[in-house]
């Protein structure tokens, strides 16, 4: 496992490392894909990107009002996002970045860090 370090706000969910088929979160650990919201981290039934639906997406998007950048980790490298999914998050005020299980999470972290609102869809590697 990469270890990842930083000191989050109260309740915020900051991803501690990831690998072997899942990631720590705030010293929790998940088997298996999640989806980390600031505060809120949840599992994700998605094992492979060929999976990504919006209806996948649909809590990220219910908390849409929280976030602004969704980062999408693809697994073990980048993957393309279906423009369909891509607009109607952006019609939501939501902008996808999609790249790999490892460089979303450290993205995320350090953008979580920075106050920003941002929110992770992860698939496990």
């Amino acid at each position: 496992m990469q270890d990842i370090s930083g000191l989050p706000k109260e309740g915020q969910q900051l991803i501690n490392s990831y690998g072997d088929e899942g990631f720590r979160v705030s010293g929790v650990r998940y088997d298996g894909s999640v989806l980390v919201m600031p505060e809120e981290t949840k599992p994700w039934p998605i094992g492979d990107i060929d999976q990504l639906t919006l209806e996948s997406l649909s809590e990220l998007v219910a908390a849409s009002e929280d976030i602004e950048i969704l980062l999408i980790g693809c697994g073990t490298s980048m993957a393309f996002i279906e423009e369909d999914i891509r607009t109607a998050l952006r019609e939501k005020g939501i902008v996808i970045d999609a790249m790999g299980t490892g460089p979303a999470v450290r993205t995320y972290n350090v953008l979580l860090l920075e106050r920003r609102k941002v929110a992770a869809a992860l698939i496990a590697v």
